[in-house]
């Protein structure tokens, strides 16, 4: 038994989170945040991605989500069974990204309060969605309104009707 109180990792896994902390550090020498990832498919393949935020002017092209989007470019939207290894916690759109692409496990090496610490201080959307959207407080933040218009349904029945559609 080793003589650390902590359990030793899978080799895979401490694989890929040093691989995305290797890209991390590179992407921060090349202009991008400190933030790397990697999705490992159950077929060996992997995909990486590095924070491009600043680089793209895409507040979306978080690592993860980069990486994601790679993955599923090549092996389609439904990542089940597959493994997200990040250099940092994931914020919640990335957490959201990996659920709707059904991503299996996340794995992750620097935490939230290590993030804030560098200046990537992610608690007010924690909180927005720990309180939930509707609540007085997370409202101020980003302002969620319901609006009924008589053609809200459309797009809905075109999807049912449509034979051709994909489910996911």
């Amino acid at each position: 038994m080793p003589e650390s109180s902590q359990p030793t990792l899978p080799a895979v896994v401490e694989r890929h989170l040093a691989r995305a902390v290797e890209l991390a550090v590179a992407n921060v020498a090349e202009g991008g945040g400190p933030f790397g990832a990697v999705v490992g498919l159950p077929d060996g393949r992997t995909f990486e991605g590095q924070n491009r935020v600043t680089r793209d002017n895409d507040p979306t092209a978080h690592a993860e989500v980069v990486a994601i989007r790679a993955a599923a470019a090549a092996a389609g939207f439904d990542l089940t069974g597959a493994a997200l290894y990040a250099s940092c916690e994931p914020c919640p759109l990335c957490v959201s990204a990996a659920l709707w692409a059904r991503i299996g496990s996340v794995h992750y090496a620097a935490d939230r309060q290590d993030a804030a610490a560098a200046g990537f201080d992610d608690a007010a959307f924690y909180e927005y969605f720990s309180t939930g959207a509707a609540d007085a407080g997370a409202s101020s933040l980003l302002p969620i309104t319901r609006t009924v218009v008589p053609t809200q349904g459309r797009p809905f029945t075109a999807w049912t009707e449509f034979a051709g559609r994909a489910e996911y």
